[in-house]
């Protein structure tokens, strides 16, 4: 008995001492680094996932300046925007019109738009990554809305994302889709319904333009795949099949704007989003958008702003606004240029 007794005390002794052992060897392990770091904080192993969508004022929009909005560009991102209050204009795809309160924007991403406000005019926009959301059309939509309930649907929806937003909930990425696709089949509905209405204003379908507007429309598309190729209009015109007289005359009626106008402003809009970044340096911007020395972009920054291209970056930085989101990849994609 008494040696069964020791015998049973020693085989407990020995089993406490090798996971005393164990413990010790899984801790100078640790501190090596060789296993798992059991120290690690709970919070550096789930990193908060990036949110899908943004909701934002039309202000909070344009951090760096009303030029962010007013000239021609387009956005990685899907955008819809309603508008609440006051007037502006909006010009979509080389076609401009006036907006106005209880109006709303749809914009897939890539479409060439510039938005210009009043001082009285108040919206908000919804941005979301580019997905699979089946039920967003593929074209971009002005909608005017006079239904009231329509008018209520829409803001109960900008709400409930303002909420899911704020509720730093679980699962808060897949909530935030969820709750965008009642706004992708909610604007599928007023489309449907300004459609079977016979609307003549909104939505502004393909088969009601007229061919100034066909042509200004292909040829915003065509500057929007262009633009950092070095073109001048009458290139442009040549690839369009038209003279540069012509090109001229559609644009100005249909955008506002002479095709020259609109080239340079699309220009100007990507080199000072560039420049609100301390990287790259100015001569690879002024490559990237097709000029042949950086002096000339110098010039031109200097003409239309006020500044050369260095106290321009200067201010941006300094005035410490977000900057423009990193594009995944290389910074500079290659394009076809010539000209």
């Amino acid at each position: 008995m008494l040696r069964n007794g020791i015998s049973l005390a020693n085989g407990a002794a020995a089993r406490h001492q090798q996971v005393s052992d164990l413990k010790a060897s899984s801790d100078r392990k640790d501190r090596r680094g060789v296993t798992m770091q059991r120290s690690e904080p709970v919070e550096a192993q789930t990193a908060k996932p990036a949110l899908p969508l943004r909701v934002v004022t039309l202000a909070q929009m344009t951090p760096g300046g009303s030029w962010q909005a007013s000239l021609p560009h387009a956005r990685d991102d899907h955008l819809l925007v309603w508008i609440t209050r006051g007037q502006g204009r909006a010009t979509i795809r080389g076609i401009r019109r006036g907006i106005g309160a209880n109006n709303v924007l749809y914009l897939p991403r890539g479409t060439q738009f510039a938005l210009e406000t009043g001082p009285q005019c108040f919206g908000q926009a919804i941005l979301i990554e580019d997905g699979d959301y089946p039920l967003l059309p593929d074209a971009p939509q002005h909608l005017r809305l006079r239904d009231v309930q329509a008018q209520g649907d829409l803001t109960g929806i900008v709400e409930m994302l303002q909420r899911e937003l704020a509720s730093q909930q679980p699962l808060q990425a897949e909530a935030l889709v969820a709750r965008f696709n009642l706004a992708a089949v909610w604007l599928r509905r007023q489309m449907l319904a300004m459609y079977d209405e016979g609307d003549k204003v909104s939505p502004a379908l393909m088969g009601r333009e007229t061919a100034g507007q066909r042509l200004s429309r292909r040829f915003a598309d065509l500057l929007e795949a262009e633009f950092r190729s070095g073109r001048n209009m009458a290139d442009y015109a040549t690839l369009l099949e038209v003279t540069p007289t012509h090109l001229t005359r559609v644009c100005r009626e249909n955008a506002g704007l002479t095709a020259a106008d609109m080239i340079t402003q699309r220009v100007l809009h990507e080199a000072r989003m560039l420049l609100m970044r301390p990287e790259p340096p100015v001569q690879n911007v002024a490559g990237h958008l097709g000029f042949g020395s950086a002096a000339y972009f110098s010039r031109f920054i200097q003409h239309h702003t006020g500044q050369p291209p260095s106290a321009l970056r200067r201010t941006a930085l300094h005035e410490g606004g977000p900057r423009p989101k990193p594009a995944p990849g290389p910074l500079f994609r290659h394009h076809s240029g010539g000209g």
